[in-house]
């Protein structure tokens, strides 16, 4: 968490030099909107649910009709699987994510593609302590809270388009997940046994909507 506050840090300072350096390429935007992740595996049959995403950026000129995007930003993205009982378990994934976006401004000040990585840092899955037990639908020897050790660093791809005037954009992105976020499961010789001795693996989908306001 200190280095997550330190790289926080570090941008807002950035994008306050930038800004007073050259005000006509350089503008620090805000930004908060919703999102709906959705889950890659051939083991589990996820719901999509709607989560939330907020945090702060940096957009500049780069090259002729390019701009580069930094930010951070801060979600909390959500997913269900099904119990035995056919009833709806809620997974919750908070996460940092630190990003580096091209952009190409299709229309100047108006609307650009963007596309670059993504780094997400998060913490386990989230569950309700009423569902911790609950045995699950795709594999019934394996509890909810059994799954909740995920990956804690996972690496996505951004691409996404925005639109809207010069200060007040509409953002719409997706991120999907390159790296097994499930792979840490995978570790628990016990888990892979309950598991049918196979491994984890899923990937995840972020789907986004955000406005962004520039200063």
């Amino acid at each position: 968490m200190k280095k997550v506050i330190c790289l926080l840090t570090l941008l807002v300072t950035f994008s306050i030099n930038a800004q007073y350096g050259s005000r006509d390429s350089n503008r620090i935007g805000i930004s908060g909107g919703i999102t709906q992740m959705s889950l890659f595996s051939d083991q589990f049959n996820a719901k999509p649910e709607t989560g939330w995403i907020g945090g702060f950026s940096l957009r500049g000129n780069y090259y002729n009709d390019w701009q580069m995007a930094f930010g951070m930003n801060f979600t909390e993205s959500n997913f269900s699987l099904q119990s035995v009982l056919d009833k709806d378990i809620n997974y919750k994934m908070s996460a940092v994510q630190i990003y580096l976006t091209g952009s190409y401004m299709i229309i100047e000040n108006h609307l650009t593609f963007e596309i670059g990585p993504v780094l997400q840092i998060n913490g386990k899955l989230a569950i309700d302590e009423e569902d911790e037990l609950k045995l699950l639908k795709d594999s019934p020897l394996i509890t909810a809270k059994d799954i909740t050790d995920i990956t804690k660093i996972n690496g996505n791809i951004y691409a996404g388009i925005t639109a809207g005037i010069k200060n007040v954009r509409l953002h719409v992105s997706y991120q999907y997940g390159v790296n097994n976020f499930m792979n840490n499961l995978n570790k628990s010789d016990e888990l892979k046994l309950l598991n049918g001795n196979e491994k984890f693996k899923a990937n995840y989908g972020i789907l986004s909507g955000m406005i962004t306001f520039y200063l």
